[in-house]
Order: structure tokens, then C-alpha cells, then sequence
């Protein structure tokens, strides 16, 4: 009870001055927006006293909030599964793909050696050159990773960059290669700084095996012997490679995921962080924001009985993710996922009519909020025997 008044005085004090901007959201005295969350824009949706029931302390009850909130904890796990899998399969597969490209350099080599007869330098002298080149990539590989040179250069923030800031907001997923917060420079190797390194390995390999040889062909020879050993290298990690995406596609298909659906963001409504608009005050966590085709796409996931056409409420509370993820990654989704189970899935768009109408929500929550004044909002007495709050209310038909 303390703790309740206590929430609520901190309530009552952020009110204490606030008004109406020219912008249309009420801010406080501090000229910051009064704080609105998703779920607020799904409850005031469902019903006005539903929400202000809940901003006085009077919690949903019944089986179905308890079934629901364990049933999200279920699909979090399984969206949790799939990323780490899926991580997992991209890790192996890169690789695999490094490893077979030494097997087709070390194959080119060996048959140049052996079948060219006019040979424009000895194998020690090309064992030089190799070992030159190797020696000039490891100076450059070593820059590469000391300095930011991404930064220096002035690079735009990418979709992995986008989707990694994402992943850290949710604290939970990792990504499959470089870390989450990755910028390059100051000794952090990525992607291209690995490459450069195997390359070097690469050209190392190549070196010792020609300084070895005697001939061309006892060249040809070692390079092909290497070749081989690559192959049954190759071979084993290519047998991880499918084995770690059959795991993956299982996954994906008990999660309910399009193919070649990314996970950029999973809440577990503890650990993940939240998605903020500033200027709006309004702020949220999406089930799970996923990338198709370069889209970031916020999914809201809804257990319990499938309605015959999606809920009001439920569209209201997706728009409020769409803004949050526009906001979040400064590009425009087409659309958002709203889903009951695996089988009943809709897309809602996001365009201009929506906005404006997540815009009017938002500002009437805030009016409400400093004026009150909150009403039941329509007829239907099985809507109120339905609320997880009818025990509270007084304006209830059932």
C-alpha cells in the first residue's frame, strides 16, 4: 500500500503544471511529454475506465492474464531458440565459405604448377612475393583494427548496425559474429578484419609450401596435398553447416517465422529495453521486431481466443510499435505483424491516416490524464464481462 501511494504521489507531481503545446501533447513543468505507453494506448483503445483503472493500481485479473503472461514467456523462449540457432548457422557457414575458397586457391595453384611450362618466375621467388604481400595485408590488417577508420570515413549507420542497436535494447540477443555495440578500431576486429587476417594465413600457407619445394612439380605437388587436407577440413564444417540449418528451419517453423525472417529485437517484458519517442512521451516494447527484406517489421504477438478480425485495440497498440521502431531506427515500416497463434496472421499498415490516428490516441490519453474525466466507452455487456478489471468498476453492464 505504501509503495501504491508512493507511485501514485510521483504520478500526481509530474501532472502538477503540466499543459497543452502548440504541438498537441500536454508536458509537464519540466517541458517534458507526459509518459505514455503502448499498453496504455491498448487499454484506453479496449475501454477508457479500463485504462484508468489500471493507472490507479487496480491490476487485470482472471485465468486468462495468467495464461497469457506464460504463454508469451513460451514464445519468447522459442524466438530466443531460433536467434541462436540461426546465429549459429550464419557463423558456420561463413566459415565454411572461407574454407573453400583456400580449397579452389590452393587447386588453381597446383594445376598451374604442374601443367604450365613456361613459368615467368622459380617457386622460391613466387614464395617471396607471397610472403611480401602477406607481410604489406597483416601492417594494414593491424591499422584496420587499432583505429575507428569506419568512423574517420564517415560511415552511414547500416541495417546490421540498426538491427545490432536493436538487439542491445532487448539485452538478450546476440549477434552471430560482430558485438552488438560494434564500431571497429581501438584492437575490435569485424568481419572484414578477420577476412584480412585469413588471407593472410592464406598467402603464409602458400609461401611455406613453395620455399618446400625443389621443382614446379614438387610445388604442385605440396600445394595439392594442401588442397586435400582442406577439402576433408571443409567437408566436416559443410556437415555442421546443414546440420545447424535443419535446427534453424525447425525453429523458425515453431516460432511461426516467414523463411528468411531476421530477429532484430525479442521482449521478455523483464530485461528488454524500451523504445522511447521523446517528443510524443510515448514509449513501449514490441513483442518482436523482425527484418524482411531491409524492412524492420514490429510483430505483436496475442494469445487467447482468435477474434474473427482483429481487435481495435490490438491495431492501436501495433500502430504505437510502429512509431516506436520508426523512431528507433529512422526508417519508415510499411507495416506491422499482428498475429493470434501461427495460422492468424495480419498485416496492418502504417501510413498517414494511421499516424494521425496513434497521434489523437496519445493526445487524449494525456488530457485525460491531467484532466480525467475517463468514461466506459460503449454498450456490450460481454465487452465489460470480458475485463480483466470489471471487478473494480462501477459503470459495468455485467
Amino acid at each position: 500500500m505504501a509503495e501504491a501511494g508512493s507511485n501514485q504521489m510521483s504520478r500526481s507531481n509530474s501532472l502538477f503544471g503540466a499543459k497543452l503545446c502548440k504541438d498537441g501533447f500536454w508536458r509537464d513543468s519540466d517541458n517534458n511529454p507526459l509518459r505514455i505507453s503502448a499498453s496504455d494506448i491498448e487499454r484506453h483503445s479496449y475501454c477508457p475506465m479500463s485504462w484508468s483503472l489500471a493507472r490507479e493500481g487496480n491490476s487485470g485479473q482472471g485465468e486468462a492474464i495468467k495464461l497469457g503472461k506464460k504463454k508469451h514467456a513460451e514464445i519468447h523462449e522459442q524466438i530466443i531458440e531460433f536467434q541462436e540457432k540461426q546465429s549459429e548457422f550464419k557463423r558456420h557457414l561463413v566459415i565454411w565459405t572461407w574454407w573453400f575458397t583456400v580449397i579452389i586457391a590452393l587447386s588453381i595453384d597446383s594445376i598451374a604448377f604442374i601443367l604450365i611450362d613456361d613459368i615467368v618466375v622459380s617457386p622460391l621467388d613466387l614464395a617471396r612475393y607471397l610472403a611480401m604481400w602477406s607481410f604489406t595485408l597483416l601492417i594494414f590488417a593491424i591499422i584496420a583494427i587499432s583505429v575507428p577508420w569506419r568512423n574517420w570515413l564517415g560511415f552511414e549507420e547500416t541495417i546490421r548496425q540498426k538491427k545490432n542497436r536493436l538487439r542491445k535494447e532487448s539485452q538478450i540477443l546476440e549477434s552471430e559474429w560482430e558485438t552488438l555495440d560494434f564500431k571497429g578500431g581501438w584492437f575490435e576486429a569485424g568481419k572484414f578484419e578477420t577476412g584480412l587476417l585469413f588471407s593472410i594465413i592464406l598467402l603464409g600457407i602458400h609461401s611455406i609450401a613453395l620455399v618446400a619445394a625443389d621443382n614446379r612439380s614438387q610445388a604442385g605437388f605440396i600445394l595439392f596435398t594442401l588442397a586435400m587436407f582442406w577439402t576433408l577440413a571443409a567437408s566436416w564444417q559443410l556437415q555442421r553447416v546443414l546440420l545447424t540449418e535443419n535446427s534453424a528451419e525447425l525453429a523458425r517453423k515453431d516460432v511461426g517465422l516467414e523463411k528468411d525472417t531476421e530477429i532484430a529485437y525479442s521482449d521478455d517484458e523483464e530485461k528488454s529495453g524500451l523504445l522511447i519517442d521523446e517528443n510524443s512521451g510515448l514509449r513501449g516494447r514490441p513483442d518482436q521486431i523482425v527484418v524482411i527484406d531491409g524492412e524492420f517489421i514490429p510483430v505483436e504477438q496475442k494469445t487467447g481466443r482468435i477474434p474473427k478480425r482483429p481487435h481495435t485495440s490490438h491495431k492501436m497498440q501495433l500502430l504505437a510499435y510502429l512509431h516506436l521502431v520508426e523512431i528507433s531506427t529512422k526508417r519508415n515500416s510499411p507495416y506491422g505483424i499482428l498475429r493470434y497463434g501461427n495460422d492468424d496472421i495480419h498485416q496492418i499498415k502504417w501510413d498517414e491516416e494511421s499516424k494521425q490516428e496513434l497521434t489523437k490516441s496519445i493526445q487524449e490519453i494525456q488530457r485525460l490524464m491531467v484532466e480525467g474525466g475517463a468514461k466506459r466507452n460503449h454498450q456490450r455487456k460481454g465487452k465489460c464481462q470480458n475485463c480483466s478489471r470489471r471487478y473494480a468498476c462501477n459503470e459495468s453492464l455485467a
